[in-house]
């Protein structure tokens, strides 16, 4: 049986606009952490290691995302 919110316009705003903020989410988090390992380790490059598994997860969480759209 289908639930009738999974109709509504408005959920499937909800359900894109999250995957708008996700993905940046991710990448932002991910260059956030590895700028503070930088500074604490006194490096230049684990910044680049932050952003490469931010974009990974960004994806990962846009596949799984893609994954569970029900079929209409």
């Amino acid at each position: 049986m289908s639930d009738p919110a999974d109709k509504s316009p408005w959920h499937d705003l909800a359900r894109y606009s999250q995957l708008a903020f996700v993905f940046p989410a991710a990448i932002v988090v991910g260059w956030f952490l590895g700028s503070a390992l930088d500074r604490w380790l006194h490096t230049t490059w684990i910044y680049l290691a932050g952003i490469i598994l931010g974009i990974v997860a960004g994806f990962v969480e846009l596949i799984r995302a893609a994954a569970s759209e029900p079929d209409k």
